[in-house]
């Protein structure tokens, strides 16, 4: 009879040296997992660096535009985007960028009247109509420009839109964070799975069957939130700290400092919205129910808005409340899941038989 009392009690068949061990184990099969995830990452650090940078790219761009109204002789004047251009139209191109053309190199500010044609392959390029003269040789008319319509999709930075390293090895380093922060993201649902793992041998056994939606609704709930940071959250954000001050200061961005501040947020974001998947879990094992977190709400809040001012990049009271009123909503939305799935605690023996 004890050791079936024994077997039903959570947890009693291990101990504390043995817990510690469980400990262990899950830790190195964490590292290990984050190790080769990273290694995968490492080889799509470019374009991961290339997404990330997307909001602060607009940013830069909206900060940087000093806009003027379009007038012309006539008025029907209208400036083309690039990829409207086809054969015929012509202009002054302008070099954003240190850019070789054969073996001199143009420096930033250069222009050179150039046109829209097809080459000997029947491609649509940008050629110039007169010779360019460097700091080391002659360009002349008829070479191709740097500007690839098949791809003006992809949205290539400008000067204006891109940021800065200060060393040599930043860029290195700028993309072993890319990999760390991306193998962390992509290795959420294995990491959570050795979270479950290790404090199963605390639950009951029907309660361990709780394991699948766990690490789905987990799972879900950090892409959510990642995206909720990313699309919602930063743009705001970041157009906020742009535009203060502008045409008092030169915005020179380090590309690290970015890097870090938007990886912190959208991994903040992705845990904080593990709110209502974490309440289900404890809901339906009877750890939580709706009148504890009811009842918990003034506490809760403080912690809220804590949170909120640590993760907010700034700190003027709009953008903490831009973070702080999605964590009041998951909150509330965890009372309605723990009133809906919550129920009383139950022993396997009690279990089997309510069952």
């Amino acid at each position: 009879m004890e050791e079936l009392e024994k077997e039903l009690e959570p947890g009693g068949q291990m101990s504390f040296l043995e817990h510690l061990d469980e400990l262990r184990k899950r830790l190195v099969t964490s590292v290990i997992i984050i190790v080769i995830a990273f290694t995968g990452c490492w080889f799509l650090s470019g374009k991961i660096y290339q997404f990330l940078s997307v909001p602060i790219r607009k940013a830069l761009s909206e900060a940087a535009r000093n806009e003027l109204p379009q007038t012309g002789i006539t008025g029907q004047e209208r400036i083309l985007p690039l990829e409207e251009l086809k054969v015929g139209d012509s202009g002054r191109y302008i070099f954003d960028k240190p850019t070789n053309l054969g073996s001199t190199v143009v420096s930033p500010g250069a222009s050179v009247l150039a046109e829209v044609a097809k080459d000997s392959e029947g491609k649509l390029g940008l050629f110039t109509t007169e010779p360019l003269i460097t700091s080391n040789a002659i360009v002349p008319k008829g070479v191709r420009l740097p500007i690839k319509f098949e791809e003006l999709a992809k949205s290539e930075p400008n000067a204006d839109e891109r940021m800065i390293v200060t060393t040599a090895q930043e860029q290195f380093t700028m993309y072993v964070t890319v990999s760390m922060y991306s193998a962390i993201a992509f290795s959420i649902p294995l990491l959570l799975w050795q979270i479950w793992m290790f404090i199963s041998p605390a639950l009951y056994k029907h309660e361990r069957s709780y394991v699948t939606p766990f690490i789905g609704l987990s799972t879900i709930s950090f892409v959510i939130g990642a995206a909720f940071a990313y699309y919602i959250l930063f743009p705001p954000a970041a157009d906020y700290l742009l535009n203060l001050g502008q045409g008092e200061f030169q915005l020179l961005l380090r590309a690290s400092d970015y890097l870090d501040l938007i990886t912190i947020i959208m991994l903040a974001m992705g845990l904080i919205f593990q709110m209502p998947a974490i309440t289900y879990v404890l809901a339906r094992i009877g750890i939580v129910s709706a009148g504890l977190l009811v009842r918990s709400w003034k506490i809760s809040l403080v912690v809220i808005l804590i949170v909120a001012a640590v993760v907010s990049p700034t700190g003027d009271i709009p953008n903490m409340m831009l973070f702080a009123t999605p964590m009041m909503g998951l909150y509330v939305i965890s009372i309605f899941i723990a009133w809906f799935f919550g129920k009383k605690r139950q022993s396997d023996a009690e279990a089997a038989v309510s069952s």
